[in-house]
């Protein structure tokens, strides 16, 4: 298949930090981005997650914690039984 070139518009801060861990791994830059295009045809989606949520520090420290299993809440067999313990009296 014949070749193209693709020119793209990148801060050079990103073009020299991109470049470096495409040689760690062995890979070019052109390769790399050759690879990104290929997934994105293939899947037919962008391969990673595109959102501007940041999480707060509240809600890390919440999702740390469910990761280490800390400060959760009991176990519900019923919406019922969830309801009555949300809105009960600590």
């Amino acid at each position: 298949m014949a070749q193209t070139n693709v020119n793209i518009r990148i801060d050079e801060d990103t073009k020299v930090a991109f470049d470096k861990f495409c040689r760690e791994i062995g890979l070019s830059t052109s390769a790399a981005f050759n690879i990104f295009a290929k997934t994105v045809v293939r899947e037919q989606r962008i391969p990673f997650a595109l959102t501007t949520e940041v999480p707060n520090e509240e809600t890390k420290k919440a999702m740390n914690n469910i990761k280490q299993g800390k400060n959760l809440s009991r176990g519900f067999h019923t919406v019922s039984e969830l309801m009555e313990d949300l809105y009960a009296d600590d």
